[in-house]
């Protein structure tokens, strides 16, 4: 399905290849730089904020290297002058499913959270959820317009 907008003349047009294009390269780079610093953040942070999140450090340090490699991925698919379906597709998939791991480590009571823990690992599903739409949005522009 193509969004089509309606001109002041009354004349329809297909959104602009670029515009769903840069879109979809802000978002990948915006998720990445984000990735990448909380990445670093359970890695320098594991062991002092274990005790006030509830996250053993044998979760945050793996996490955090992880983190470290998809950071670099998303700067590398948002890096490519024409952004590839197959990944950029992925992309959306991985934050979707990281949506929902967050939220059931939440509920599941698998790890120790504390409060301050269960708000953090909400506040980073919303975020995770907010690049999967975006990022979906930016995707289907432009692959709409025929780009992607």
């Amino acid at each position: 399905m193509t969004t089509t907008t309606t001109t002041t003349t009354g004349t329809a047009t297909r959104p602009a290849p670029a515009a769903g294009r840069e879109l979809l390269r802000t978002v990948l780079r915006i998720d990445s730089w984000s990735t990448a610093a909380f990445g670093v953040v359970l890695l320098a942070g594991g062991k002092p904020l274990s005790a006030p999140l509830g996250i053993p450090t044998t979760w945050s340090l793996p996490l955090g290297i992880a983190m470290l490699g998809g950071a670099a991925a998303l700067a590398l698919i948002a890096g490519y002058p024409r952004i590839p379906k197959g990944p950029a597709t992925a992309v959306v998939v991985g934050n979707a499913l990281s949506f929902v791991a967050m939220l059931l480590l939440v509920v599941s009571g698998l790890l120790p959270l504390t409060g301050l823990g269960s708000v953090f690992l909400l506040i980073g599903a919303v975020v995770v959820a907010v690049y999967a739409v975006l990022e979906y949005v930016g995707l289907r522009r432009y692959a709409g317009a025929g780009q992607g």
